[in-house]
């Protein structure tokens, strides 16, 4: 799955794939993971295993036109919102969030890996033992930069994602 998440974000790169297609393409990943049993089987090195993509969330620059079309296009139930977030509902148990951004330009803000037994000192000391920074000390769910830059959040794969 990292493979084909990496795939999309060269082709987004190299701009043969625009960033709506890429967004879609990134949620209808993370609900196909439900459909896949035979990729939860091999734990990763570290003792880790994301068992699926919980969310993936944009930033855009007119949160209702792109939380419309989702909605309508996609049939994404509107689970939570806020003035500056909604969240829709993809699938039993993913979402794809949406935020509010200043910029013209729209972008993929962060996604998020569910892991099985989720333990976030556990995932923290393992992230520092290679160097990477983390943004809280949440028991819950946190955030990080792996080592190409890309904003990574991780918890358990039954995060339901809170607005602000």
């Amino acid at each position: 799955m990292i493979e084909t998440i990496e795939r999309m974000l060269s082709d987004l790169e190299r701009g043969r794939l625009s960033r709506r297609q890429f967004a879609v393409s990134l949620a209808a990943l993370a609900a196909s993971t439900s459909l896949a049993p035979a990729a939860l089987a091999t734990p990763a090195p570290t003792g880790f295993r994301a068992v699926g993509i919980n969310h993936v969330t944009v930033r855009v620059p007119d949160l209702h036109r792109t939380s419309q079309f989702y909605q309508e296009f996609f049939g994404m139930p509107l689970k939570q919102q806020s003035a500056t977030i909604h969240i829709l509902g993809v699938g039993e148990s993913s979402f794809f969030g949406i935020e509010q951004d200043e910029s013209k330009t729209a972008a993929v803000s962060h996604y998020d890996f569910g892991m099985a037994n989720f333990n976030a000192d556990e995932v923290r000391a393992k992230l520092t033992e290679r160097g990477l920074k983390f943004d809280s000390n949440s028991k819950e769910s946190f955030k990080f930069y792996d080592p190409d830059g890309f904003h990574v959040q991780v918890n358990a794969p039954d995060y339901v994602g809170h607005v602000s």
